[in-house]
């Protein structure tokens, strides 16, 4: 690639011993804290708002409007929520953040808080993530001692702690709502919107819920400013990304990127295309909840708005890549099973419809399909789509519908030979 390569989380993964607080000061820790305190809490706010920061936990809501949603003239606490979930298959750049560059992390938490007035954040960590999360806990404790955290942080009379909160292994509490209720010890049921976590969120409180990496550009945005940050993506979706790429790549991996990069190039310029240079049958863009797409699409700038116009999404940034000998029925038989399988049940479009999904996309994987599958499979998504409380049953329509219509011809196949050999 001629383009210049721009690190901003991911600058310090190969630098040694970079989760301490010793090398981190050395490689610019928490020079955009000592800038941020020196602004009014409002300024701060604007300034994300201006970089076009988005959402990188799957939404891509802006993060700066997302924070002036939360009431100023409130008597409650308020609290901040950092997504570390990271259950969406084929995403894994969070924990890079968590165990490499931890203190960055911890540095985007303090100017949050500070900005938008709140003194205690929660961590909810991934429960599989013993490791990460004892490094990060380290950093914590770290970040204390050195008056990063605690008391009078910096002598700026601003007070804030940080606590790290162990998941329970369900996908559906990355959904925020589902991430509050696993917090507050309850079952991680997703609650009903409005009201939204800004309002009554964690202990009925105004609540900010924002995903690591989110998290990890806010100082540099401090520290160089919003219009540096634009300049380094697309005006409505700034800066880089972490782009996970898995599958059937030579070069897999974790990848920081221009934000608006084309996928071509970050298949086959970045991860150094296809193993053993066969051809290329799909690629999921953006975790398994994006919808599918086919090789004639690729020539598209990954960003979330370019993606929403060809009907697919960025989310996560999950990139799995698909050859030419793969089988989609397989593919669709793990999808479904996933889904299925991480539906918390609250819901019945998405507690039947799952179950429904899997047990049709089973049949036709053991070659037991029949006429009429896959329109009973296209009609469930229709009806599990968008009558639920949470994403999840859209989580499992969407790829599923999009799929078959694009693969239509090799799911009949798989359905054609199971009726013959009947016969």
């Amino acid at each position: 690639m001629t383009e210049e390569v721009v690190k901003i989380t991911s600058r310090n993964f190969d630098v040694p011993q970079a989760h301490r607080l010793s090398v981190a000061l050395e490689r610019g820790a928490y020079q955009g804290l000592r800038k941020a305190l020196t602004m009014k809490p409002d300024d701060i706010v604007a300034e994300v708002r201006k970089s076009k920061l988005r959402g990188h936990g799957g939404a891509g809501f802006p993060a700066g409007v997302k924070w002036g949603f939360v009431p100023k003239d409130t008597d409650k606490p308020k609290y901040l929520c950092v997504n570390a979930d990271e259950s969406e298959p084929g995403t894994c750049k969070d924990r890079l953040i968590l165990q490499k560059d931890p203190h960055l992390l911890v540095e985007g938490i303090v100017i949050t808080c500070f900005a938008i007035g709140i003194h205690t954040a929660y961590v909810y960590i991934r429960g599989e993530y013993h490791y990460p999360t004892r490094i990060f806990n380290d950093a914590i404790h770290e970040a204390r001692e050195a008056g990063f955290l605690g008391k009078n942080i910096l002598g700026s009379g601003f007070d804030l702690e940080v606590y790290t909160h162990p998941g329970a292994g369900m996908y559906i509490c990355g959904e925020e709502t589902g991430l509050i209720e696993s917090l507050e010890g309850k079952k991680g049921w997703p609650r009903i919107k409005p009201p939204f976590p800004a309002v009554i969120g964690v202990f009925n409180c105004p609540t900010v819920v924002n995903n690591v990496e989110t998290l990890s550009y806010v100082p540099s945005i401090i520290k160089n400013g919003a219009d540096w940050f634009l300049k380094l993506g697309t005006p409505t979706s700034g800066g880089t990304a972490l782009f996970s790429v898995s599958g059937h790549v030579k070069k897999p991996g974790v990848y920081e990127l221009r934000t608006g990069t084309p996928l071509r190039t970050i298949i086959y310029d970045v991860a150094g295309g296809i193993r053993d240079d066969k051809k290329l049958k799909a690629v999921i863009p953006g975790g398994s909840s994006a919808p599918i797409l086919t090789p004639d699409e690729i020539d598209v700038a990954m960003d979330f708005d370019s993606m929403m116009e060809i009907k697919s999404m960025l989310g996560s940034a999950g990139i799995i890549v698909i050859d030419e000998d793969a089988s989609m029925v397989d593919v669709l038989f793990w999808l479904t099973r996933f889904y299925r399988h991480e539906s918390c049940g609250q819901c019945t479009p998405c507690r039947e419809g799952t179950e429904w999904l899997f047990k049709v996309a089973s049949r036709i994987q053991v070659g037991r399909g029949r006429p009429g599958d896959l329109d009973l499979m296209l009609n469930l998504c229709d009806r599990i789509e968008a009558r639920t409380i949470c994403p999840l049953g859209a989580a499992a329509a969407m790829p599923t519908r999009a799929m078959i219509k694009k693969f239509r011809a090799e799911f009949e196949e798989a359905i054609q030979k199971a009726a013959a050999t009947a016969a």
